[in-house]
């Protein structure tokens, strides 16, 4: 799925570069901030205060997330099916076809396999429509949640820090992560807090 994508922007990483870059430069050597006990990072001298949210960690735990990625899932496995069963349907009918193909006349046969190209051409229509609703679906899904992500994040930051980076095992750019600044937890139960219960 395209989560991914969605919840890590193109260019972040590079503004928070940007942006501790020009902090230090603000900072003229002073030392790096300190965690505090509510685990933000205080502002010292002007420096950026940055936290991260574990990606796999949200998914994992964030139960809208888990309910509606499962329900696209079946959708999908739903729609693999049901192209597969016309698939078969359409080469038994070749097979019929091609068996009685001695005993027919030439205008039986060209009826027959006229008959069997719209069949097929529908079939091609019908699995393009499939493919662009789960398409559509899984794109109203992502949009959801990044406005759901965003929402929440601003709500949780209350203007604690200045940015706040998505993380991924082994597809992040960022190279260190001290879990004195891993928001996740508080992310997650403010997620599911706002996600009424069934």
């Amino acid at each position: 799925m395209h989560t991914r994508q969605l919840i890590v922007k193109n260019g972040l990483f590079l503004m928070a570069i940007a942006g501790v870059f020009a902090a230090c430069q603000q900072n003229n050597g002073k030392s790096a901030p300190k965690a505090g006990a509510d685990s933000s990072v205080q502002a010292a001298g002007g420096a950026q205060r940055l936290a991260y949210v574990d990606i796999d960690s949200l998914e994992a735990h964030y139960v809208y997330f888990k309910d509606k990625k499962a329900e696209l899932d079946r959708k999908k496995e739903a729609a693999q099916n049901d192209i597969a069963g016309r698939e078969r349907a359409l080469q038994n009918e070749l097979q019929v076809l091609q068996q009685r193909a001695p005993s027919m006349t030439q205008a039986e046969g060209q009826a027959a396999e006229a008959s069997l190209q719209r069949k097929a051409q529908q079939h091609e229509q019908n699995r393009q429509s499939l493919i662009a609703q789960l398409q559509t679906q899984e794109a109203q899904f992502s949009e959801d949640l990044q406005k759901r992500l965003e929402e929440t994040i601003k709500t949780v930051n209350g203007n604690r820090y200045a940015f706040i980076f998505s993380y991924r095992a082994g597809a992040s750019n960022i190279l260190y992560k001290d879990e004195a600044y891993d928001i996740t937890a508080e992310v997650i139960k403010a997620l599911n807090d706002a996600t009424p219960s069934k």
